[in-house]
């Protein structure tokens, strides 16, 4: 565990996802954006799917932390959310397995009660994705081996959070922890990554701002149509 981590420590992972419809969603697009952030200095890539993350550990040389994606009856984001989808994810190579920690049922099973079955079943590094800091504190105890503030903003219960800002007060509360606190979450400057890290957070995840180009490319059209409106 240890070697894993001191890899990625004050380090950017780029997560490597795209969605349906996305002309870069094929897992040869995908390992090509994966093999760009490594040339770029990227320590980790984070991954969605057996097929995009199984080639990207066949392919480069950093820890990779997998995960699957679905959702919850009210439609909200699932990470890795069945017994299933973990052991999918760990039979593509991958280093950590990202699980969603929330207090939400999934197997009839909290986040973190279904973090620490896993852990018995199938003894991998977890990291936990949470939304609030009872959740990280809960899925810390439950014997994840590092916390990401990935579903801040993400959840039924925190969607009142601020859409334009990273969360560091979330950072800053998981801290009390004795566990990597990975930064994840609205990170879509340099500045916003540079100040996450300046905050003690172990290392820090970026994904849209740098692997999803048609969601850049609308940011700056929608900011050049605020000023002609």
């Amino acid at each position: 565990m240890n070697e894993i981590f001191s890899k990625i420590k004050y380090g950017l992972i780029v997560s490597c996802q795209a969605e349906e419809g996305d002309p870069f969603n094929s897992p040869e697009s995908i390992l090509l954006f994966a093999k760009a952030a490594v040339l770029g200095g990227a320590l980790g890539i984070r991954s969605r799917g057996f097929e995009n993350t199984k080639l990207i550990c066949d392919s480069i040389n950093v820890p990779v932390i997998g995960l699957t994606k679905s959702y919850f009856e009210d439609g909200y984001v699932r990470i890795t959310g069945s017994f299933k989808e973990v052991e999918e994810i760990v039979a593509s190579g991958c280093q950590i397995i990202a699980i969603d920690g929330t207090f939400r049922l999934r197997e009839n099973l909290s986040g973190p009660d279904f973090i620490s079955e896993v852990k018995k079943r199938f003894g991998v590094l977890i990291m936990a994705d949470i939304a609030e800091f009872s959740e990280a504190e809960a899925c810390f105890n439950a014997g994840a081996d590092c916390i990401s503030t990935t579903l801040s903003g993400y959840t039924p219960n925190t969607l009142n959070v601020n859409k334009h800002l990273p969360d560091y007060d979330l950072l800053s509360k998981c801290l009390k922890l004795d566990a990597p606190i990975i930064a994840e979450g609205r990170i879509n400057s340099p500045d916003f990554a540079a100040e996450m890290i300046k905050r003690g957070a172990y290392a820090v995840v970026v994904g849209t701002a740098i692997t999803r180009p048609r969601v850049v490319t609308g940011w700056f059209v929608d900011k050049i149509k605020e000023i002609l409106t």
